[in-house]
């Protein structure tokens, strides 16, 4: 079967009857059976399960009662709740849970004949930036296995990456789904805040989660983003705001005004072909007429501390209710209260979300509150105020997804704020709530994919989308080499 890069191309073929879901159903899990031992990606797969569901909308289709997603095969990272089905966040401390019921996206993704053929691996509770800090252990680049796929939702990239889904269900807390995008050399949307309900996603700093979309082409993501997108009931922070029709706006009319940092094309800290990629995607844009101009943004150096000194904060508080009581992983050397708490805790968390949780408890405490976690709000607010500054002048701001392409495994494992520095263009998006999409822009000299950050305006996913195809149409249409 050949490799679908739309689901409108799996549509018709369906439609045709040139291919039924059942047999896209066996093609994905002979790819996972193929590979999922050497990249560690699903760490469920529901095979009877979705091959039962697929010959029912094989019938669906013969009838002509099909929903809109009718034979797309989802995966969902291991943060997202699907009923009746295993929930962990890659955790030794949830050992054993079964999700109680399914998130909101689960559940229109299912309305409109989505396949969820399995639950993929992530770092613990979705904090890292290279899928290294799974209880389930490291899962591999598809592209050079000796290499990380990004983080955390570097599973479900690399799900998309191998094919064995069409399209995965992430999440993006300070770059989640752009980041391991890039690293694998697939599309990645990081939505508004509040633009898809967070019902269903197991909290890491709730002020910053959102669900993210990962997908071969723009076209996908886009008719993912049409179906789960929207207000719900279920989550208060969810916008109630319309969702258009992403999918038939997917075409840019008219010439933008595009920013990009200064520091992206001048700093030596980011890795040279991506400094190329970068000058090649300006002087496309500019040789088309499009207005391309340089900003410097004054609290770049403020975004990072921000967001980890608030994201600590938040993940200190949520992760509180882990304490062996009620369900997951106990400790069997408890003999008291206290102990149980302190031992089911030390043993169920790794050494990351242990860092997180402490750091974050200590800026909220009493001595240090004002000094940390009250300044790291007025910071978040002014940097927000400078970013809609920036967007008063451009429609959007180009970056790098990353400062590097993927390394090794085990590269920042002995220094994690160098691991934390692989999210510095990342958090922004985060930080102040707007969307952003990562689109591949070619490989580096050893064969590792590049990946491109384009943000845009809050609620502005209808027109981010539209160049980030026009975009990817142009470096195609212009192809080249960095080395």
């Amino acid at each position: 079967m050949k490799n679908y890069l739309t689901y409108s191309q799996i549509r018709q073929d369906l439609e045709l009857g040139k291919v039924s879901c059942v047999e896209l159903v066996k093609y994905h899990l002979a790819n996972i059976e193929a590979r999922n031992t050497e990249l560690n990606v699903f760490l469920s797969i529901y095979a009877q399960e979705a091959l039962e569901k697929a010959q029912n909308i094989d019938e669906k289709i013969r009838t002509g009662k099909a929903g809109k997603l009718a034979g797309l095969v989802v995966g969902l990272k291991d943060v997202i709740s699907y009923a009746n089905h295993p929930l962990q966040a890659s955790s030794k401390i949830l050992n054993g849970f079964i999700a109680q019921f399914s998130a909101t996206a689960v559940e229109r993704l299912l309305s409109e004949d989505a396949i969820i053929i399995g639950r993929q691996n992530c770092d613990e509770f979705a904090m890292g930036s290279t899928n290294e800090n799974s209880a389930f252990g490291v899962t591999r680049n598809a592209a050079n296995p000796a290499h990380v796929p990004g983080g955390s939702s570097g599973a479900s990239a690399v799900a998309v990456q191998a094919d064995m889904c069409q399209v995965s269900l992430g999440s993006d807390t300070g770059g989640s789904v752009r980041q391991p995008a890039a690293f694998c050399g697939v599309y990645g949307l990081k939505p508004t805040y509040g633009r898809i309900s967070r019902y269903g996603l197991i909290a890491y700093a709730s002020s910053f989660d959102c669900i993210g979309i990962f997908g071969k082409s723009i076209e996908d993501i886009a008719l993912v983003l049409e179906v789960i997108a929207g207000a719900d009931d279920f989550d208060s922070t969810s916008a109630h705001v319309p969702v258009p029709a992403y999918t038939q706006a997917l075409n840019l009319n008219e010439k933008v005004r595009v920013a990009y940092l200064r520091e992206s094309l001048e700093s030596e800290a980011i890795q040279l072909e991506i400094r190329k990629a970068m000058q090649e995607k300006i002087h496309f844009l500019q040789a088309q007429g499009h207005s391309v101009e340089p900003i410097d943004f004054p609290l770049l150096e403020y975004i990072l501390p921000t967001y980890y000194i608030l994201t600590t904060a938040e993940a200190s508080s949520n992760l509180s209710r882990y304490d062996g009581v009620r369900y997951g992983y106990r400790s069997e050397q408890a003999n008291d209260l206290e102990s149980l708490y302190k031992k089911t805790r030390t043993e169920g968390f790794g050494k990351e979300v242990q860092r997180r949780i402490m750091l974050g408890t200590f800026v909220l405490s009493a001595n240090y509150y004002d000094a940390y976690y009250t300044k790291a709000q007025k910071v978040r607010r002014l940097i927000k105020e400078a970013t809609d500054q920036v967007f008063e002048k451009f429609d959007f701001w180009l970056m790098p997804a990353a400062p590097t392409t993927a390394f090794p495994i085990g590269n920042f494992s002995a220094d994690p704020l160098q691991m934390f520095l692989a999210d510095i263009f990342t958090v922004q998006a985060n930080v102040v709530g707007i969307p952003g999409l990562s689109i591949p822009c070619g490989m580096d000299e050893k064969g590792l994919p590049i990946g491109l950050q384009i943000l845009a305006p809050h609620f502005k996913e209808e027109k981010l989308l539209a160049f980030g195809k026009y975009l990817t149409n142009l470096i195609n249409k212009n192809k080249y080499k960095f080395f």
